[in-house]
């Protein structure tokens, strides 16, 4: 999403249109994708219930001079380039996708933890015997093609450097500090950040490391790299900054070093150590610099995987005629 542009506006499609085109619900309701695509910082405006088909009406009605997608494979049901009208017409730009993100590999990871899940559940097995991180599975996986395979985001200075505003806080700012996993970014995640930042000028976002991240929401977890969540962070409209591999325990040199004023906690966050329960907000308390906040929203990660874990055979299934249809195409080309 990240174009040079002069206004840039972002179609969202309906719960409804994915239906009919992808056989399964998208994870995310409609109304919380717009949302999250209203949060994103590159985005300028939305279009909600956009068409699945991208029409030069589309473009017209929405004065639109070009349409911009990645450069992975988008078909019908019946297997119609969606964007091949506004291709005929020369108003089609293409942008090379981040390389290693594909929600088809994600449905996988929250498939596998799913399951896991429901075998400590049902106690056929046992889930500790599986403590690596989700997103670990997917080397295990074979690759279908480069549009739903499974290879690792690397993230480069010169990612960082596109997704980052490289801003720094000015004087007099007030900064605020949160931490968390932020595994799959969703609108809880969001409402909290959006509260976060109303208390102060600069919010800085720590996000854990993997390891962390498993210790605090058990095996399987997390689903996305730290590089992952870091990027999904700095997408956010909210977020002036990310600590990449956060510490889990808030130190007086970290509030120094970042100049915080507010250390802010959701209901849902992690305040004790996982294994010691050691207070791990214990300095800013003592500093009164600690701040719980309410987002109004309950929604979790764990909620996702639920949703997931219910339709898995669905999106199993999708994925499966997703990757064989992708395959023939890259091969027919």
């Amino acid at each position: 999403m990240h174009l040079s542009r002069r206004f840039k506006k972002n179609g969202v499609h309906s719960d409804e249109e994915i239906q009919e085109h992808k056989s399964t619900p998208p994870v995310f309701t409609e109304e919380e994708r717009y949302e999250l695509v209203k949060a994103i910082k590159w985005v300028d405006d939305v279009v909600e219930a956009a068409p699945y088909v991208t029409t030069l009406k589309t473009l017209e009605e929405n004065n639109c001079q070009y349409c911009a997608h990645g450069n992975d494979i988008t078909t019908t049901a019946d297997g119609f380039d969606t964007y091949q009208r506004v291709k005929d017409a020369n108003r089609y730009l293409e942008v090379e996708r981040t390389q290693g993100v594909s929600t088809t590999d994600l449905l996988k990871r929250m498939i596998k933890v799913s399951k896991l899940q429901n075998d400590r559940d049902n106690n056929n097995n046992k889930l500790e015997d599986s403590q690596e991180p989700n997103h670990q599975f997917q080397e295990k996986l074979p690759k279908v093609s480069s549009y739903t395979g499974n290879s690792k985001l690397i993230l480069t200075t010169q990612k960082l450097l596109q997704f980052s505003e490289n801003k720094k806080p000015k004087p007099g700012d007030k900064v605020i500090y949160v931490a968390g996993t932020f595994d799959v970014f969703n609108v809880g995640h969001l409402r909290f950040l959006k509260r976060a930042k109303q208390l102060g000028d600069y919010l800085i976002v720590g996000v854990y490391d993997d390891e962390t991240a498993s210790l605090c929401h058990g095996p399987g977890y997390p689903i996305m790299t730290l590089n992952e969540r870091a990027l999904s962070l700095l997408a956010c409209k909210y977020v002036s900054d990310v600590v990449i591999g956060a510490p889990l325990v808030i130190s007086a040199d970290l509030i120094d070093h970042l100049n915080v004023s507010v250390v802010a906690l959701g209901f849902n966050g992690t305040s004790s150590h996982p294994v010691t329960n050691q207070d791990l907000y214990v300095v800013p308390r003592e500093k009164h610099l600690f701040q719980v906040i309410d987002s109004g929203c309950p929604l979790t990660t764990q909620d996702l995987v639920a949703r997931v874990g219910r339709l898995a055979s669905q999106y199993e299934e999708r994925n499966r005629k997703k990757e064989e249809k992708e395959a023939k195409i890259i091969l027919a080309q």
